[in-house]
């Protein structure tokens, strides 16, 4: 018996736009003529009962429904759109294998576990890492696979200084054959979270950033006592007075440590983003250093 609801041009809006802004969709666009829709159809049908309560599977027969089938584009069939809160979101055309669909599925739908994300996002928010790991381990025990359950983890392992766990995670992300089967999708967030990892457990880490500050001020032409300022700052997170630092070191000494004050400035940049205006302002002032 077919786990799918058919779709008609009366229904569609409420079945799928509507009630995917509850529970994703996958649209089978298909018709009765078409061999391969026939063969896929079975696939599908098991899918949706493996994966009972992550999606709805609904079918259009794109001969009774032309106007749904020209308002979405569809020009070869089998065509299958995943959507969520009334958008499509993502797709493919023809035959899948059964276990390349499976993929596309898992990689598609929302992770069972993200309300528990969620939640361990909001205590990283409020600085309580170690409660975010807790949340993190219970939704490993409903979706242990999901990236952004890892990513969340391993944000939370650099909050509290723990860098062989949060480097375990990063190799088993980077993994070769992980990244040949599944790779990573928000390869940014994973770039940030490194460059963190890198600040906070690099030449800084567990550095008396007074001490470094007193020595610094004391010979400002010392650009060595500037980049340890600079590199313990950014350890402890205090990104704009790192930059400030880096790009002292920068201006006055480019040979030490083979260019560390624009290379720390660089991590830093990966660490906020291309949108932060700190980002903005000191590449302008990196970029008058190094060209003039």
């Amino acid at each position: 018996m077919s786990a799918a609801i058919n779709v008609t041009s009366a229904d569609f809006d409420r079945v799928v736009l509507d009630g995917s802004r509850t529970l994703p969709v996958l649209v089978d666009f298909w018709a009765a003529w078409c061999a391969p829709c026939r063969a896929l159809a079975p696939i599908l049908d098991k899918l949706a009962a493996e994966f009972a309560g992550r999606f709805t599977l609904a079918k259009v027969d794109t001969d009774a429904a032309p106007d749904i089938a020209g308002r979405y584009g569809i020009r070869s069939i089998p065509n299958c759109k995943l959507f969520v809160d009334g958008a499509v979101v993502d797709e493919f055309v023809g035959v899948l294998p059964e276990g390349q669909l499976r993929e596309f599925l898992a990689a598609a739908l929302p992770s069972p576990a993200r309300a528990l994300v969620a939640s361990a996002k909001g205590r990283l928010a409020d600085g309580d890492a170690q409660a975010a790991l807790a949340d993190l381990a219970h939704a490993a025990e409903s979706d242990p696979d999901d990236e952004d359950l890892a990513l969340t983890r391993l944000e939370a392992l650099v909050a509290l200084g723990r860098a062989p766990d949060a480097q375990a995670i990063v190799d088993a992300l980077e993994a070769p054959q992980r990244l040949r089967t599944r790779p990573v999708r928000d390869e940014r967030r994973l770039g940030a979270l490194k460059a963190r990892l890198a600040l906070s457990s690099g030449a800084g880490a567990g550095a008396d950033a007074g001490a470094l500050a007193r020595a610094a001020a004391a010979d400002p032409a010392d650009a060595a006592a500037r980049l340890a300022l600079a590199n313990a700052l950014a350890a402890r997170g205090d990104y704009e007075a790192a930059l400030r630092e880096y790009l002292a070191v920068a201006a006055s000494d480019r040979s030490l440590g083979d260019d560390a004050g624009r290379k720390g400035m660089l991590t830093v940049f990966e660490v906020l983003g291309p949108d932060s205006d700190l980002v903005r302002r000191y590449r302008r002032e990196l970029a008058a250093v190094i060209n003039r």
